[in-house]
C-alpha cells in the first residue's frame, strides 16, 4: 500500500529522467518512482474501483505495466506522470468494466462488446484522448488544476472549492469557467 505522505516531484524533469532510468531496468529507479507517485496513482485507482483491496491489487498491475512498457514513453507526447495516471485508469476502468455483470438483451449477440470502448480502436482513441486531456491538464496552473479536478472529478460545487481552497466563490468561478476554455484551446491544437 502506498504511503500518503508521498506525491509527484515538482520538477517534471525528474520523473522523465527515472522513467529512462526505469526503461534501462534501473531497479532503484523503478523504487524511487513508486515512492514518488504511487499515492496519487492509488487515489486515481481507489476512487475509480472504490475498494481498497481491488484497487491495491490493480496499482501492483499498474506498476508491473510500467515496469514493462517505461520504453514506449515520449516525454514529448507527455509529462511521465500523465503517462503513468493514463496507465493506471485504464487498468482501473478495464478491471470495473470486467467485473460488471455484462447486460445483453435478446436483439444483441452475446459476442458483441456491450461497451462500445471496448473494441481496440475505441480504447485506442479513448486511450489518446485521455493522455491528450491530462496533458492539457498539465499547463493549468496548479490552483487552477486542482480546482477543475476537484470539481469535474470528484463534483464538488463552487461553494465547497471556496471553502476548500480558501478563495471567494468569485474567484472560483473565474477560474473554472478560463480552465475550461485554456483546455479547450489546448485540445483543438
Amino acid at each position: 500500500m502506498p504511503d500518503a505522505a508521498t506525491s509527484v516531484p515538482d520538477d517534471g524533469d525528474d520523473l522523465s529522467a527515472l522513467m529512462a532510468r526505469v526503461a534501462d531496468g534501473d531497479r532503484a529507479a523503478f523504487e524511487s518512482m513508486y515512492r514518488h507517485t504511487s499515492a496519487k496513482l492509488f487515489g486515481i485507482v481507489l476512487r475509480i474501483l472504490k475498494r481498497r483491496e481491488l484497487a491495491e491489487e490493480v496499482l501492483q498491475e499498474t506498476y508491473v505495466k510500467i515496469w514493462n512498457e517505461a520504453r514506449r514513453f515520449d516525454p514529448d507526447r507527455a509529462s511521465a506522470v500523465t503517462w503513468m495516471v493514463a496507465i493506471a485508469r485504464n487498468r482501473a476502468l478495464d478491471e470495473r468494466r470486467r467485473r460488471q455483470p455484462a447486460l445483453l438483451d435478446d436483439t444483441r449477440e452475446a459476442s458483441e462488446p456491450s461497451d462500445p470502448l471496448a473494441s481496440p480502436q475505441r480504447r485506442a482513441e479513448s486511450n489518446a484522448a485521455l493522455v491528450r486531456l491530462l496533458a492539457c491538464l498539465d499547463e493549468l496552473k496548479a490552483e487552477r488544476r486542482t480546482a477543475v479536478s476537484l470539481a469535474y472529478f470528484d463534483g464538488l460545487s463552487r461553494a465547497e472549492l471556496a471553502d476548500r481552497l480558501g478563495q471567494p466563490v468569485g474567484t472560483i468561478k473565474t477560474w473554472l469557467h478560463r480552465s475550461v476554455r485554456q483546455l479547450r484551446d489546448c485540445l483543438d491544437r
